[in-house]
C-alpha cells in the first residue's frame, strides 16, 4: 500500500463513531442559511434556560 493510499484509508475509531451519528439532521442544518441556524440555536438555549427555571423552581417547592 502507498503512503497516499494510507492517507485515505478509512480510520477505524472514526468509522466506529459515524454508525452513531445521525447525518440526516447533519445535512438539514446545512440546508438552513447561518442566520436560520442562530435564530435555532437561540430557541434551543432560550428553551434550555426555562427547562433550568424550571427545575430550579421544582427543588424550591420540596
Amino acid at each position: 500500500m502507498s503512503q497516499q493510499d494510507e492517507q485515505f484509508a478509512p480510520d477505524p475509531v472514526i468509522e466506529a463513531y459515524k454508525r452513531d451519528v445521525d447525518r440526516t439532521l447533519i445535512r438539514e442544518n446545512l440546508r438552513l442559511s447561518v442566520e436560520e441556524r442562530l435564530e435555532k440555536l437561540m430557541r434551543l438555549q432560550e428553551f434550555a434556560e426555562e427547562l433550568r427555571r424550571a427545575g430550579r423552581e421544582q427543588e424550591l417547592t420540596k
